[in-house]
């Protein structure tokens, strides 16, 4: 009988398995020779004592060898010609719900209002290097949605919601690295993920489903209480008796499209402030108190919180190794975000540092009803972009010089390629924003020493963190409470924070469907 057994190494011995095989040993009180199979199944790091040590889990045997184990694909059926289900949007949500309708014998059809992966990288190097922004095809929009060009960073804490591992296989099986099933804290790289999610277009096609990029959706067809259809611009009316609503949280049209046309939308909290920027061996000397850090350590990480007036502020989307990028959505605003390549080289360490928000935030914008905290978040990113030169360049101030509210005479250098100029951050910020992360960055120092130096820069704005607006749904059938047939899904919906929760969402989404269908074939037969 296999028994589970957690040592730990030092990163000079990670790729010695012979070192794993007498620590397993020694735990387990056996002789090497004893153990006839080991088995890896999950690893980290603790870097809490004097020396960081690798933590690893392994399934033994003494008794005889494991099973082989591959990643197979689910058994996805030929839907060619299957009842169609629409699908608004090709991120995570949209493309696993799809996967998950092959294999219950539904035919998905995606419209994606953006660009496949490949096209999309000349909109990026445009507003990268241009200052460029394509409504349509952006860091938020395309295929894939936000994570592809985000880091892909797989940790989830939802596992309520599905089988996270489920997930994870189907991205081992479409070309991810195995090692995203053992490690504590999985990510694809950037550089990586657009083949991975171009392996799933192959998929969802080879089985008969149907993808059309730049089919950009400004309707939906409603009629005696049920979906019928949507209304693509420039190409017509796609029908289907279920149309599953997957356009991520940027898609502020689509909200507007809803409370157009009566619908019910909800504000939603969301978290908002600044990315801040520090050279990637200050965060390894802070946190494997080392320099440099040891060559098989990868680039270390952090996770910061703290209550400031009884509302959170925490750092988001930290990406180790990695570089800040330009995640505006429409021209006349300064969003920002973080991604890392597979390897995280890179010479910077960025993370979202962000306080949570609610409708007492918001009160200022109350007269735009449901629309108050996405007013605010569209304030602030457009004040950012204002107090500019009309480009993609990002206001930052040097992190002592945020704190002391006053303007920075120089910067430190950034991966940021449009480019940063010195401004007053904390006066862009509205002031209730600023105060909570002044005040959470002198605790962030006392946390992790040496955090708070002149080295890091302080770049406005982090906006995007979650969705400002919910599409309700029905808690069982996960349609919305006003229209039959309409699913809404993921984060754009309000439902999912993440590439792994967002495509655990769609696939329930997905079985939600496919018993919809088969009730309303039941009531028109």
């Amino acid at each position: 009988m296999a028994q589970q057994v957690d040592i730990r190494i030092a990163p000079g011995l990670i790729n010695d398995p012979s070192a794993h095989r007498r620590a397993v040993a020694r735990r387990i009180g056996v002789a090497d020779e004893e153990i006839v199979d080991m088995r890896l199944r999950k690893r980290s790091i603790d870097a809490r004592g004097r020396e960081p040590v690798y933590v690893l889990r392994y399934d033994v045997s003494l008794a005889e060898p494991f099973e082989p184990e591959a990643v197979h694909l689910p058994l996805f059926r030929d839907v060619s010609d299957s009842e169609p289900v629409l699908i608004v949007g090709a991120g995570p949500a949209g493309y696993f719900a799809a996967l998950e309708l092959l294999a219950l014998g539904l035919k998905p059809i995606i419209l994606e209002r953006g660009k496949d992966v490949r096209a999309r990288r000349r909109d990026l190097r445009a507003i990268q290097q241009f200052g460029q922004v394509n409504p349509h095809s952006n860091y938020c929009f395309g295929e894939g949605g936000a994570g592809t060009y985000s880091d892909g960073k797989l940790y989830t804490r939802s596992h309520k919601r599905g089988d996270i591992y489920k997930a994870l296989k189907l991205l081992v099986a479409h070309g991810a690295q195995p090692d995203i099933l053992i490690d504590a804290h999985p990510h694809i790289g950037s550089n990586k993920l657009p083949k991975v999610v171009a392996n799933i277009r192959q998929t969802i096609l080879a089985h008969g489903g149907e993808i059309h990029f730049e089919h950009f959706v400004t309707d939906l067809l409603i009629a005696q209480g049920r979906i019928r259809g949507v209304h693509v611009e420039g190409k017509g009316v796609f029908w289907a008796k279920a149309v599953i609503l997957a356009t991520g949280h940027s898609a502020r049209d689509i909200y507007y499209l809803l409370h157009q046309k009566g619908l019910l939308l909800e504000p939603k909290p969301f978290a908002l402030g600044v990315r801040i920027e520090h050279p990637q061996a200050l965060i390894d000397e802070i946190q494997y108190k080392h320099s440099p850090r040891h060559p098989n350590l990868p680039a270390a990480s952090y996770k910061l919180v703290c209550q400031i007036a009884q509302k959170g502020v925490f750092s988001f989307c930290m990406c180790p190794g990695g570089l800040v990028v330009p995640a505006a959505t429409a021209p006349g605003e300064i969003v920002v975000n973080g991604m890392s390549m597979s390897r995280r080289d890179s010479a910077y360490a960025n993370s979202g540092t962000v306080t949570a928000l609610d409708a007492r935030d918001w009160q200022g914008w109350a007269d735009r009803g449901v629309f108050a905290g996405l007013a605010l978040q569209q304030h602030v990113e457009q004040r950012c972009f204002a107090a500019g030169d009309g480009s993609q360049k990002a206001p930052a101030q040097r992190l002592p010089d945020f704190v002391a509210g006053r303007l920075s005479i120089t910067l430190p250098p950034s991966s940021y390629i449009p480019g940063l100029f010195s401004a007053p951050v904390h006066e862009l910020l509205p002031d209730f924003i600023y105060t909570r992360l002044c005040k959470a960055v002198r605790i962030f120092d006392r946390k992790m020493k040496g955090y708070l130096t002149a080295e890091a820069n302080v770049i406005a704005t982090e906006s995007r963190t979650s969705a400002p607006v919910r599409i309700p749904r029905d808690p069982k059938s996960r349609m919305h409470p006003q229209v039959l047939g309409l699913f809404p899904t993921g984060e754009g919906a309000g439902y999912a924070g993440g590439i792994i929760s967002a495509a655990m969402d769609g696939q329930n989404t997905a079985h939600s469907v496919a018993q919809w269908i088969g009730i309303a074939h039941e009531n028109s037969e």
